[in-house]
C-alpha cells in the first residue's frame, strides 16, 4: 500500500482586534481551536465550541465528521443539511440515505469510509416554515477548512472523494470541474487517490424517475472506479493517476 501523507498545516491567519480566541473568532479561522493531541474524538470536542465564522449563530450544533480513524476512505460533502443540523450526525437525510445506496451499489465496504462536510455547521435561510439550504461563501468555507484538514491528517486516508462542486474546490483547487473531471482518480498532497464527483443531493434534484435513474448509475460508476483504484494501490500496483492537482 502506498505511504499515506500527512496534511500539511495552514498558516495561521493574522488576528483580527476582537473576539475570542478560544472559540476561533479573533483569527477567522478555526486555526486556534485545533488540539494538539489532533485524535478524532479531541478534534470532534473542540469543534463544538467553533466560533470562527457566524454560521454557529444559525446552526444548531457543529456536525463533525463520523467514521474510523483507520478508514481508507473519506467522502467529504459541502455542509450539513437540515436534518444532519437537528441530528447531529452527518448524510443522514435522504442525500445520505442515497449515498450509502451508492457505496453499496459500488461494492465499497462501508466500515472503512469516514464521512465528513467542508463546512460543519448549516448555513440556511426561512422560506415559510421551512429551512433551506444556502450554499457557503469562501470566507466560511476559509474559517472552516482548518477542521477538515485536521480530520484528514488525524485518519491519512488512502483515497479522498469529494462529494460536489464545493468539496472539490476547496480541496483540489478552483480550476477542479466536476462535470469535466468527474470519476477520474489522481494524487493530491491530502491522500495518494483523490476523486471529485457529484452530490448525491444533486440526484434528488434530477427533473423526472429517468433522470434520476441515469444520474445515480453515473455516481455508482463514479465509485466503482474508486474501488478499482484503491484494488490497484492496495495490491502496490500503480493506481494510474492522472497528474497531482493542485490543493
Amino acid at each position: 500500500m502506498p505511504p499515506r501523507r500527512r496534511v500539511p498545516d495552514d498558516p495561521p491567519a493574522p488576528a483580527r482586534p476582537r473576539g475570542d480566541p478560544a472559540r476561533g473568532e479573533a483569527a477567522g479561522t478555526a486555526v486556534p481551536l485545533i488540539p494538539a493531541d489532533g485524535s478524532l474524538a479531541a478534534l470532534r470536542a473542540a469543534a463544538a465550541a467553533c466560533r470562527a465564522c457566524d454560521l454557529w449563530e444559525r446552526g444548531t450544533q457543529t456536525v463533525f465528521g463520523e467514521g474510523e480513524r483507520s478508514a481508507d476512505v473519506v467522502f467529504v460533502g459541502e455542509q450539513p443539511g437540515d436534518r444532519e443540523d437537528l441530528e447531529g450526525h452527518p448524510f443522514v437525510g435522504p442525500a445520505g440515505k442515497l449515498l450509502e445506496r451508492a457505496i453499496a451499489e459500488a461494492g465499497l465496504e462501508r466500515r472503512s469510509i469516514y464521512i465528513t462536510n467542508t463546512v460543519k455547521h448549516f448555513k440556511w435561510e426561512a422560506r415559510g416554515k421551512k429551512r433551506i439550504h444556502q450554499k457557503p461563501n469562501a470566507n466560511e468555507i476559509r474559517a472552516c477548512r482548518p477542521w477538515l484538514e485536521a480530520e484528514l491528517a488525524a485518519i491519512r486516508p488512502l483515497a479522498v472523494v469529494c462529494l460536489g462542486a464545493t468539496a472539490a474546490q476547496a480541496l483540489l483547487g478552483k480550476e477542479f470541474k466536476v462535470t469535466r473531471q468527474r470519476g477520474v482518480p489522481f494524487a493530491t498532497v491530502f491522500a495518494p487517490l483523490a476523486m471529485g464527483t457529484v452530490h448525491p443531493s444533486s440526484i434528488l434534484r434530477a427533473p423526472d424517475e429517468e433522470a434520476r435513474r441515469a444520474e445515480m448509475e453515473a455516481f455508482v460508476e463514479d465509485l466503482r472506479r474508486l474501488r478499482a483504484a484503491l484494488e490497484r494501490a492496495r495490491r502496490g500496483t500503480s493506481p494510474r493517476p492522472e497528474a497531482a492537482q493542485p490543493p
